[in-house]
């Protein structure tokens, strides 16, 4: 039998040191480092089993479960994967648990499920699921924060899913280290994934999340792990939107959007119908643009606000994108479309508290600041996409022809699109305009 070996590791960092001290040398923090057995006894990794050819496998790759949730099972890519560890964090009371317990209760019937919380007691579930009006649901529940008996209950009781609510609750007897920290969580999501993987039995596993809205814990958990989900919720807003920012088995970047009532969560159908403010669009300020969000075009309202400034240092404000992106685009429009807004506040605000990431809405900021420093509207049935460039081009995007079939969908009569995204057969209904410059754009719409 090998010798176990010790170190002390950092709960917050998750740096290593061979003696214990009262402050972490690495992160600074004190009173952090704790006990914590590096190598010990070889593990029962269980039996091996013979090489598989991939043939046979191929063949026998079994299909997704439905959730119940057709937004749900966007994001994950489909459906759920057996034998999948899927990680979803969110700010405290936002509804991850919620939603899981909604989603174990829809799954079919053939699948048996288990829900381990170390959080909440079993009447506390019983009460969220009467409330939810999932009082029959054959869901069973484990109430425990030992992560060996979880498993080893799941595996009882031939679970297909398997949901722990929530991983910083969650330790494991053979370190001594508190639960929640860094070797805690290391450990049991490698646990977690044997497990899964073994037994081919899908995982939720809800993570707290840090003040910044990074999950908790190492960075290694997520690596670990074959999907990450996280919620976007505005407080304002009674709508929240999970996205995948890894996926296995799917598309990166997919979103879901879903709407908190009394029942718990329902899924929106048609989510470019919560973004769009009709009494808003013909006001001046206000462009509507064709985001793509993972697998499926948004359509999106733009608003820009141009004010007098009140003092020296003129304000540039941003919700939904990219602030530093904002001041390159100002710079643009001065040198290459004639508007100086050098002393104006400028305010850009992407209605319904989404966040955009990508380049496409360029050219609608830039519209619709024009049209708020002008005090003039563009129409009421127009939409615009289109990344703008340092020389004041107007470059072509991805999926232009879906953005703006998704737009003559939503019965927009008018587009103003890069000349490289002009379709080779226009939708019924809409005019479509391509633009190369900046100033050949701001012409079409004024």
């Amino acid at each position: 039998m090998s010798k176990v070996k010790k170190a002390y590791v950092c709960t917050d960092c998750g740096a290593h040191s061979v003696k214990w001290a009262g402050q972490c040398p690495e992160c600074e923090a004190w009173n952090t480092l704790t006990e914590t057995r590096l190598q010990g006894p070889a593990a029962d990794t269980g039996s091996g089993g013979d090489a598989a050819e991939l043939g046979a496998i191929l063949e026998d790759l079994g299909e997704r479960h439905m959730t119940g949730l057709a937004e749900f099972d966007r994001v994950l890519g489909g459906g759920l994967v057996p034998g999948a560890v899927v990680l979803l964090g969110g700010d405290p009371g936002v509804g991850k648990s919620t939603l899981l317990q909604q989603v174990s209760a829809r799954l079919p019937d053939d699948l048996a499920v288990c829900y381990a919380t170390g959080e909440e007691s079993l009447r506390q579930v019983g009460q969220r699921a009467e409330r939810l009006g999932l009082s029959g649901s054959s869901l069973k529940l484990i109430a425990d924060t030992s992560l060996e008996h979880v498993l080893e209950l799941a595996r009882k009781s031939s679970a297909r899913v398997l949901v722990i609510d929530s991983i910083q609750t969650m330790s494991s007897a053979d370190l001594p280290s508190a639960p929640g920290s860094v070797a805690q969580l290391r450990e049991c999501v490698s646990r977690i994934v044997q497990f899964a993987k073994q037994s081919e039995t899908a995982v939720f596993v809800i993570g707290h999340v840090t003040k910044e809205g990074a999950i908790a814990g190492p960075r290694v958990v997520e690596h670990m792990v074959d999907t990450v989900l996280y919620f976007e919720n505005d407080p304002s807003s009674r709508y929240t939107m999970i996205r995948s920012v890894k996926n296995r088995f799917g598309a990166t970047g997919e979103m879901g959007v879903f709407a908190m009532t009394e029942q718990g969560f329902r899924e929106v159908r048609n989510p470019s119908a919560i973004f769009l403010s009709r009494e808003s669009v013909s006001e001046p300020g206000s462009v509507v643009s064709v985001a793509w969000e993972g697998s499926r075009p948004l359509l999106v309202e733009i608003q820009a606000l141009v004010a007098d400034g009140a003092s020296n240092y003129p304000k540039r404000l941003t919700q939904g994108t990219d602030q530093n992106r904002l001041a390159l685009l100002l710079a643009v429009l001065q040198r290459h479309g004639d508007v100086v807004l050098g002393g104006e506040d400028v305010f850009v605000n992407v209605v319904g508290g989404l966040k955009i990431a990508e380049t496409s809405i360029d050219l609608p900021v830039l519209i619709s600041l024009v049209s708020s420093f002008r005090d003039r509207a563009a129409e009421e049935r127009m939409i615009s996409f289109g990344e703008i460039g340092l020389a004041g081009e107007v470059r072509p995007v991805r999926f232009g022809d879906e953005r703006i079939q998704a737009a003559a969908k939503q019965g927009f009569t008018k587009a103003i699109v890069p000349a490289g995204n002009l379709p080779k057969k226009t939708p019924s209904g809409i005019e479509v305009i391509g633009v190369r410059r900046l100033r050949e754009a701001l012409g079409a719409v004024f």
